[in-house]
Parts: C-alpha cells; sequence; structure tokens
C-alpha cells in the first residue's frame, strides 16, 4: 500500500508537470513503465508521509569542486539539512538512471572523477542521450530543478542560479536554468546567480519570464554570490523561513507552475572578504574576454571559476563551500516550514488523466568493479570500536554500588590506527593513497566499523574480516563519573594481538606500499615479522614508521609497555647497521621507557653496531655547546619556561642514543612543540647546514652522516578534548611525507612538515572528535 502510495503521489505530480517533459513525452500517450528513475526509499518515505523534503544538486560534486573536497561539502549539505528536520534527496545520474536521493557510494562514485572521468554534466538538452547510453552524470541548476518538480519536491537549495552572460545582449549566451525555473514550481533558495555573469540582465529577464525573486535579508538587496550586495534592489524581501514558505505555500494555491528564487546572501563573517573576492572576479572577466574564453559557451563559467581560485589563492573556494552549507540550512529551514503549512492539503489529487500509469519500482544499479589503486601508505594495527558509558551527575561509586544508574551511553569508531588512517586520509590530496590494514570479526562491531569506514569515504579493502566464531572485532568500553573521570574499562583487543605477520606481508606484497606505518597494539613477533619483511624489500616496499601506543592517560602502565612493543623488531634485525625504522614518533613518556628498556631489557646500547654508528656521528664539544645554547632559550609561548628539558631530562641524549636504530625520532612534546632529532646522508643538503640556534636548529657533521636536532614551537590551541591529537599529528605527518618525500631534506621542509602536523592535531584538540573533519580544510590553506 505504502509503495502505491508513493507511486500515485510521484504521478500526480509527474502529471501536473508534464509540460516540463514535453520534448521527452507526448500528453496523448500513456507514460513508459519502464522510466530510468528511482526514488530513494527514504525519499519515498519522506513524500509518502508529508515530511519536509530538500532538493540538492550534483554539478558541484561532479564540475564544481575538486575531489575529496566535493565528495565532502555534498556529504556536509546533506547532514545540514537533515539537522533542520528535512529529508536532503541529492538528484543525480548513475548509469543512465536518474537517481532521487543517493546513496553514499553513488555519490562518492559521482565524485571520483580522476577514476570516473566520463563523468557528464546534465542539463534539460542531455537527459534522454545520457540515460540512452547508460551515462553517469551530475544534474545542473535546471535539471535538479525538473527532477525536483517531478518528485513533488517543493524546495532546493544551492549555491548560484546561472544567468545572462556578460555580452550576453550580443552572444545570446543565457543560462538554461532561468527557463527551468519558470516553469517548475520549486522554491530555488541560492546565493543569487554567479557573480561572472551579467546579474542586472539576469534579473531583467527572471522578470520577463514572471519570476518571482525575493531577498531573504532584512534589506532588499540582491546578493552577488561572493557579496551580500550586487548593486541590486528587489520589490520583495522576508527574512525568516516561516515567511518564504508562506510565500511558495501562495504559490502553490493559485497553481502557479513558476518557481520561486529566494535570495541568500553569503554569511556575514565572509563579506569583508567577499569584496576582495569580486575584484577577482572581475579581473577574471577582462582576462576572458582579452584571450578569447569568453566566446567558448560552456567552457567560460569553468574556466572563469578556476581563474578566480587561482588569483584568491583558494579564498574563493571557502567562501563558495560556506555560502553552500548556509544555503542547505535555509532551505532545510524553509522546507520545514512549508510542510506545516502544506500539510493538510497534501492528499492524492484525483487525475484527469486515468489512462496515465508511471511505474517507479526501483531497478538495482550495477556497480562497476573499479579496482582502486595500490596505497602508497599502509597503516596496520588497531580498529575498535568505542563505547562510553557515563553516569549522571551527583552518582559516585559508591552510590551505584553494583546496580545499574541513569546516565548515558555512546559509541564511536576508535582504535590507534583506525584514527592515523582517518587523519592521513583527510591530510592526502589522492584519498585513495592511505590504507588501513585491520583485523575484524565477521560480528555487529564489524559491520559497524565497516560501515563508518565507507562513510568517511575512506578505503575498506583493508579491514580483513575473520570468519571464525570465536573472533571479536576489537572493542574497548570506558566507564565514566559524573564529572567525565575514567573509573574503570574494559579493551577487547585479543583480535590485534592474533594478528599475524603473513597476513600483514601478504597485503603488502600485493600493493607494496612507499610507507608501513605501524602501531603498538600488535604482538612484538608480528611487528618484528613486519619489520623484516619491510627491510628486505626497502628498494622496493615499505619503509617503517613506528607509531607507539598512543593515550590521553598518559600514565597508564599498559600504554607506556606497547611503547616498547618494537624493541624486540630492533634486536632481531640489526644485521647490517642500517636502522631497521625509519620513523618513530614517542611522546617524552614514551621516549623516556623506550630508552630505558632498550638499555636494561634489551641491552641494545651494549652491541658492536651501535658503538660504530655512534662514534661515526662524531658529536664533538661543538654540538654540546649549541645544545646549551639551545636550551637556555625561552619557548615562544611562556616566556617563563625555556628549552632545559633538552638537557635536564636527558631527552636530547635519549634521543642521539636511539638513533642507531631509528632514522628520524620524532618527539611529540605537547605544549613545548615537537623534537626532531635525525640522521641525514652527507649527500644532502644538511651537509651545507650549520647550526643556528636562532632557528632552533643544531647539526653535527659526522664521518658519513649529518646529525640534526630541530626543535618546532608549539601553536596555539584550545583544548576540548586531548584523545587523537596524537594520532591526528602522526597521520598528518604520514600523509606529508607520502606526497612530498623530501619532507625531511633540509631545515625548511622539516619546519613546513611539522609544522603541517601540528595544525592537524590543534584542529583535533578543539573537538570532541578522535579525528577533526577540519583536517581537510588544511589542504586548501
Amino acid at each position: 500500500m505504502a509503495l502505491f502510495s508513493a507511486r500515485h503521489h510521484l504521478r500526480r505530480n509527474f502529471v501536473r508537470n508534464l509540460s516540463s517533459f514535453s520534448q521527452l513525452l507526448s500528453s496523448s500517450q500513456p507514460l513508459p513503465n519502464n522510466l530510468p528513475l528511482d526514488v530513494h526509499p527514504e525519499v519515498q518515505e519522506a513524500l509518502e508521509n508529508n515530511k519536509p523534503v530538500v532538493a540538492l544538486e550534483t554539478t558541484l560534486v561532479t564540475h564544481g569542486f575538486p575531489y575529496p573536497v566535493n565528495f565532502e561539502l555534498a556529504s556536509d549539505m546533506e547532514k545540514i539539512v537533515r539537522s533542520t528536520g528535512a529529508i536532503p534527496a541529492t538528484i543525480g545520474m548513475i548509469g543512465g538512471r536518474v537517481k532521487i536521493g543517493l546513496e553514499s557510494s553513488e555519490l562518492a562514485r559521482l565524485a571520483d572523477v580522476k577514476n570516473n572521468p566520463s563523468v557528464v554534466k546534465l542539463s534539460r538538452r542531455d537527459i534522454g542521450p545520457a540515460a540512452a547510453l547508460k551515462a553517469d552524470g551530475g544534474t545542473t541548476c535546471s535539471t535538479t530543478l525538473i527532477f525536483a518538480a517531478l518528485a513533488g519536491i517543493k524546495v532546493f537549495a544551492t549555491g548560484g542560479l546561472g544567468g545572462v552572460h556578460r555580452g550576453g545582449e550580443n552572444s545570446m549566451d543565457v543560462s538554461a536554468d532561468l527557463v527551468e525555473l519558470s516553469r517548475n514550481p520549486v522554491g530555488l533558495v541560492s546565493a543569487g546567480v554567479k557573480s561572472i555573469l551579467d546579474i542586472g540582465r539576469t534579473l531583467e529577464y527572471l522578470e520577463t519570464l514572471g519570476v518571482p525573486v525575493v531577498a531573504y535579508s532584512k534589506t532588499n538587496d540582491f546578493p552577488a554570490f561572493f557579496s551580500p550586495k550586487s548593486g541590486h534592489k528587489l520589490p520583495w524581501n522576508v527574512d525568516n523561513p516561516v515567511s518564504a514558505a508562506q510565500i511558495l505555500y501562495a504559490q502553490e494555491q493559485f497553481g502557479m507552475q513558476n518557481g520561486t528564487l529566494l535570495a541568500v546572501p553569503i554569511p556575514q563573517e565572509y563579506e569583508e572578504e567577499g569584496l576582495k573576492i569580486q575584484k577577482a572576479v572581475e579581473q577574471a572577466v577582462e582576462e576572458s574576454e582579452t584571450n578569447g574564453i569568453a566566446k567558448r559557451g560552456k567552457e567560460v563559467t569553468p574556466w572563469l571559476l578556476k581563474r578566480v581560485s587561482e588569483l584568491t589563492q583558494g579564498r574563493s573556494e571557502r567562501s563558495n563551500v560556506a555560502l553552500l552549507k548556509n544555503t542547505a540550512l535555509v532551505g532545510g529551514q524553509i522546507a520545514v516550514e512549508y510542510k506545516k503549512l502544506a500539510g493538510q492539503d497534501d492528499q492524492p489529487a484525483p487525475s484527469t488523466r486515468s489512462s496515465t500509469t508511471v511505474a517507479f519500482t526501483p531497478q538495482p544499479t550495477i556497480e562497476p568493479e573499479i579496482p582502486k589503486p595500490s596505497p602508497k601508505l599502509v597503516v596496520i594495527g588497531s580498529s575498535a570500536v568505542d563505547i562510553t558509558a557515563r553516569s549522571a551527575e551527583g552518582i559516585t561509586p559508591e552510590l551505584a554500588g553494583q546496580s545499574t544508574v541513569p546516565g548515558s551511553v555512546s559509541m564511536s569508531v576508535g582504535g590507534v590506527a583506525r584514527n592515523i588512517a582517518e587523519a592521513a586520509h583527510r591530510a592526502s590530496n589522492d584519498r585513495d593513497s592511505v590504507m588501513l590494514l585491520s583485523p575484524v570479526a565477521d560480528d555487529m562491531f564489524g559491520n559497524y566499523l565497516s560501515h563508518e569506514t565507507k562513510k568517511l569515504g575512506m578505503r575498506e579493502d583493508g579491514l580483513l574480516v575473520q570468519k571464525d566464531e570465536r573472533s571479536r572485532t576489537a572493542s574497548c568500553n570506558m566507564i565514566l563519573d559524573g564529572g567525565g573521570h575514567l573509573v574503570t574499562g574494559i579493551a577487547d583487543m585479543d583480535i590485534i594481538k592474533n594478528f599475524t605477520t603473513q597476513r600483514a606481508t601478504a597485503c603488502l606484497e600485493q600493493h607494496n606500499p612507499s610507507i608501513v606505518a605501524l602501531d603498538g597494539n600488535m604482538s612484538a613477533g608480528t611487528l618484528s615479522g613486519i619489520v623484516r619483511y619491510c627491510k628486505k624489500r626497502h628498494l622496493g616496499g615499505g619503509l617503517p614508521f613506528f607509531h607507539p601506543q598512543s593515550h590521553h592517560h598518559t600514565s597508564e602502565p599498559t600504554s607506556i609497555m606497547k611503547s616498547t612493543s618494537i624493541l624486540q623488531s630492533l634486536a632481531e634485525n640489526l644485521d647490517d647497521g642500517a636502522p631497521p625504522v625509519t620513523y618513530i614518533t614517542p611522546n617524552l613518556l614514551e621516549l623516556s621507557h623506550i630508552f630505558k628498556s632498550a638499555r636494561e631489557t634489551y641491552d641494545l646500547f651494549s652491541r658492536e653496531i651501535w658503538w660504530k654508528t655512534i662514534d661515526e656521528f662524531s658529536i664533538g664539544t661543538g654540538y654540546r655547546n649549541d645544545l646549551e645554547h639551545l636550551s637556555r632559550i625561552k619557548t615562544p609561548d611562556n616566556a617563563s619556561s625555556s628549552m632545559a628539558f633538552l638537557i635536564q631530562d636527558g631527552v636530547a641524549q635519549m634521543a642521539l642514543n636511539l638513533l642507531p636504530f631509528f632514522k628520524h625520532v620524532i618527539i611529540k612534546c605537547g605544549s613545548l612543540g615537537a623534537i626532531v632529532v635525525m640522521r641525514a646522508p652527507a649527500s644532502s643538503e644538511w651537509s651545507k647546514q650549520a647550526s643556528n640556534v636562532l632557528e632552533r636548529c643544531i647539526v653535527s657533521h659526522g664521518t658519513k652522516e649529518s646529525v640534526i636536532l630541530a626543535h618546532l614551537p608549539a601553536l596555539p590551541a584550545d583544548v576540548v578534548n586531548v584523545t587523537g591529537a596524537g594520532d591526528t599529528f602522526v597521520g598528518a605527518l604520514l600523509a606529508r611525507l607520502v606526497e612530498r618525500p623530501d619532507s625531511f631534506s633540509s631545515l625548511e621542509h622539516l619546519k613546513d612538515t611539522v609544522n603541517f602536523a601540528q595544525q592537524a592535531a590543534v584542529l583535533t584538540l578543539a573537538s570532541e572528535l578522535a579525528v577533526s573533519p577540519r583536517v581537510s580544510e588544511l589542504l586548501h590553506t
């Protein structure tokens, strides 16, 4: 019965808007049963039950923004619409079938234009050919209007409407958006028209077409996309969703078949920046007229937008993202209010064309198997489900006794390797270059991890499902009191501890990544086996990168013990003198424990190769004097503290003594910043670098290599949650090392790389999440 109701609803709107399909269908013939159009079940349910729905376009995904910004933006707009109580209906074409509402995988397919380069831009003229040829396509503003009206969706949120191009009075270059807005009864919520267009003539043309244009602000200024004012005034303005919804409802009551443009100015905080961007727009337009681009039809807009982005060094893209998110918010609010008004009238109307039948049975999309490229970075270790139970305030452990108490329970994804992989994924320009290699069980938690990984747009092919009934996906259950302090917890990590070298190296054999990152949750035997494999394959295989078990309770004995799990690998892989592990990223406490265990438990400092390497460093009085001077320098963030901990706490000495085993020791010092102690070959740029204490860099030139100690001051941070900041630092560092293999080749590159990682960590410190989604923004700064 529900399916029949949805079909009736869509059939009624199809009939109402039949004129919009005059070239596709004839009113004298029944509509085809095999129409290549699928309505997402969630959208279908909303339409049946009088819930608010907001249409979203996909040209911004396929042709508006680069990957992965496009996918993240589209996903964020859907989330923003949901936050208002409305249902998002992102419209696009997959394999020749129009989709009113996209699955996340379908949205990702349209976004990944690198691996799906044939995806097309769909206007009205392209619908038939694209459907017949089974194309993938992003719907423009005009096509989204068509399909939104067809489905009975009354609100569509987007960025900028097309319009009359500059010089359009001669070239007749006018966007199809304007005509479609005049014949599809949809409220179009946008930031005006694109600023590269002739705004005055566009408004004149909309008036000719009979389209109401209403400013969604306290003034009647028509916005100019990047700027809240274009210099053109409108006859109407509203400043709240209720009034806007009343306009759409009045249009519907009178049976008007034209749409309404609700012009929303860019958020106020971007107003000043918008004025600067507008100057770049004018320059780009002038350049297009000089170089002839202005006469190339559909090539003009993409060229101009790209050129404006270049001139503003990406600032126009950030403003564009902000205004799109804002229109999604306003669109959702208006849709909610409209449904309140129209709810009592939204009953199926009798059709005057009883012979007309439409079948909207969704057809399964056949997804072609597109093999993913081999990753450049493989992060091996733990992925887990974190369950946090927090008692209500005022309930003490004594009051709780052995009974249940009121409180809250939440679930999220976590695990050191998973956090690192997510951070690297968000900090990478090529998202497919990062693979998380982690075992999960064939259970509910494993399914949840897989779903959340997919939802983030990360690769899932490294989640190795163990089918045996005894396996359990890793989980950590934390019990907190009302103040948020840890009372107790249970960590079930057996599946990670039992992960074998063979399973890990089989994946590495297949992909041959540039860097292999390991966390401290795996057994010492597995770590040793992976390091041995990487060392044997060093010419074409991975460079081992070890991240000790990181935990925000840094004094926890279990976490500190895990930081030394790599030492067995060192003891077993020191045969030729080359450091078995290329990078290690301990914090100060982990550094101390690793040093102590290397000396006392594994007796590594008595090895002949250790003595030989230390002798070759030729550390002399010059290095020691420079270190003494550096230790007296004040830290930038705190004039009362200095770098004395380098000597007083033995940080420099411990790191130097570990260099025969680790080529780069990157020490996370919290509010004191980061210390990098590393080796560089005599042929590198470092051989020409002298110590510069003012630059916080000490260099000692040995017989074969240079030894470098550099301090990178901490960045200002607002701390909301410290969990995950260290993992985010490492993930961002890995992403930069993969994309720029010369990241440590000079002091300038070193500073740039570590500061990039610190910026990512700062964003996570200000977030409640283990990895802040804002890490992706660093790619555009």
